[in-house]
């Protein structure tokens, strides 16, 4: 049994949804998604702008242990970092993509299959590409700043 204070959790086949109700719980909830998902490896983050997405994966990456500075690589398109491991974890932000083959050109179907975590920010270009193991995480912000996270999988 997972538990986390002021972290409302539900699970429904295959589907969890999670209410955030402040920022600094988001290493919790980090960690719970990490627990309950343990043999994932790629999640694909939906959610508008300023819905949290890269909140959350900045939150993922302390959770497993990256030292490393992480920012949105909203330019490079991917920023590698290391987990406590010493793992390499790449965090994906396809919004400037406008074609599918630009995936081509940065190798996108070989991440994927390293076996790495992959957290992927506006996959909707990459959708075909994506395993069906892939955890779908959409963020939704409310008015109250309040987040709800619902983690999905397509198989």
């Amino acid at each position: 049994m997972l538990t986390c204070p002021h972290v409302h959790m539900i699970f429904a086949p295959m589907l969890a949804t999670i209410t955030l109700r402040k920022p600094t719980d988001a290493e919790a909830v980090a960690a719970l998604i990490l627990q309950s998902h343990a043999e994932a490896r790629i999640f694909a983050f939906t959610g508008d702008l300023g819905a949290g997405k890269t909140t959350l994966i900045k939150a993922l990456c302390k959770v497993l242990g990256v030292v490393d500075r992480t920012s949105s690589p909203s330019f490079a398109i991917v920023n590698e970092y290391r987990t406590g491991a010493g793992e390499p974890l790449y965090h994906f932000d396809l919004y400037r993509l406008k074609a599918e083959e630009e995936l081509e050109g940065i190798g996108f179907d070989e991440y994927l299959e390293g076996g790495n975590y992959c957290f992927i920010e506006w996959p909707e270009l990459a959708e075909q590409q994506l395993p069906a193991e892939a955890i779908r995480v959409r963020i939704t912000a409310a008015e109250n700043g309040v987040r709800t996270i619902e983690l999905s999988r397509s198989e």
